[in-house]
């Protein structure tokens, strides 16, 4: 009992000083892996050196730190839950102890026993929110941490500055709002609305997953996410992007078909259009067909 009350003790002083213990291989050995221990660790493992060019890391310490903070200044703040990190170049060993090869990555090690398979966050399905991450250390811990954000005008400060811009131009054009009944005007909003939210944004908004993913081992960037239950900020932006590219080449094909121009400007973007059409919607099952494994149809590009 001394050594676990030494234990608990040495924690709380580092959470007294910052809400996210830093961790290398000998205080996780020491505080995680040894007995006794009646206490969770929930750990972020991650590569925060700038040589490792690892931009999800830092956005998702972002949210940690705020989960963390949110945790250490509440008013229900015990010992049962402690949240630490470990930076991959301060703490390799414990990297290779744990067989892990992607960063960033979040354990929970329970007071009890060995960390089963739903101690590990599912990141690449839920997001690193704060919200989500809460939700998750609520259901392995029992503890319920509500999660205080510091606030954030920018949105605020945006819209308003936007509501400004277009109240001005309608002052500017007082004498002649003509614009506001022009259907091309309304019909290309409506299009750049539903490309907006047909490609994912709404999601992401409320899941906050990563923008890509790269493993700190290889170096590689994934951009797509392998599984038709997750996706990636870049992966929304290709979707929106080979989305627009059909949605062009279709606007093509219709003009070509009941405008007015000569023949020659016709056959043109009717070639065009066709070519729009038939590459990204190509390129669009292609991703399908990489996130629902075994879809048996492919278009040009297998």
């Amino acid at each position: 009992w001394t050594l676990l009350s030494e234990k608990v003790g040495q924690l709380m002083d580092w959470t007294g000083k910052r809400a996210v213990i830093r961790m290398n291989g000998e205080k996780f050995r020491r505080f995680v892996k040894a007995p006794p221990r009646n206490y969770s660790v929930v750990i972020m493992f991650t590569a925060l050196q700038p040589q490792r060019q690892c931009g999800v890391c830092k956005q998702a310490d972002e949210e940690y730190q705020i989960l963390a903070n949110s945790w250490r200044y509440s008013s229900a703040f015990t010992n049962k839950v402690f949240f630490a990190t470990v930076d991959f170049d301060e703490g390799s060993d414990v990297f290779q102890m744990l067989n892990m090869n992607s960063a960033p990555s979040f354990i929970h090690f329970p007071a009890k026993g060995k960390p089963k398979k739903s101690d590990s966050y599912e990141l690449q399905v839920r997001g690193f929110a704060a919200e989500q991450l809460a939700r998750w250390v609520g259901d392995r811990t029992d503890v319920q941490i509500r999660v205080i954000r510091p606030p954030n005008y920018a949105g605020p400060l945006m819209l308003g500055f936007l509501l400004a811009v277009i109240g001005g131009l309608a002052y500017l054009r007082r004498n002649n709002l003509e614009f506001l009944y022009n259907k091309n005007v309304w019909a290309f909003s409506a299009l750049c609305f539903c490309l907006i939210m047909t490609s994912g944004q709404m999601w992401n908004h409320i899941r906050g997953p990563p923008y890509a993913h790269k493993n700190p081992t290889t170096g590689q960037v994934s951009y797509i996410h392998g599984s038709s239950q997750a996706q990636f900020v870049a992966e929304t932006h290709i979707v929106l992007l080979f989305n627009s590219a059909v949605t062009m080449g279709m606007v093509l094909l219709h003009e070509a078909a009941t405008s007015d121009m000569d023949i020659g400007k016709r056959k043109i973007m009717c070639v065009a259009g066709i070519g729009l059409v038939m590459l990204f919607f190509s390129w669009l099952l292609s991703i399908f067909r990489a996130k629902y494994h075994g879809y048996p149809y492919s278009f040009l590009l297998s």
